[in-house]
């Protein structure tokens, strides 16, 4: 894949973990918080990757 395409991944995953994250706080706020920080790194490295940061 090109650079750009992993960059364009990293992004839409950070989507659905916020989702995931949004829609998992009143359930088990561990796991949200969990999910969330992961949704931080994959958008940090998406950014990074698409040369933002």
């Amino acid at each position: 894949m090109d650079t750009d395409l992993w960059g364009i991944a990293l992004v839409v995953l950070a989507g659905f973990l916020a989702g995931g994250a949004y829609a998992m706080w009143k359930v088990n706020r561990l796991i949200a918080v969990a999910l969330a920080g992961c949704t931080v790194l994959a958008a940090a490295s998406g950014a990074l990757r698409l040369g933002y940061l």
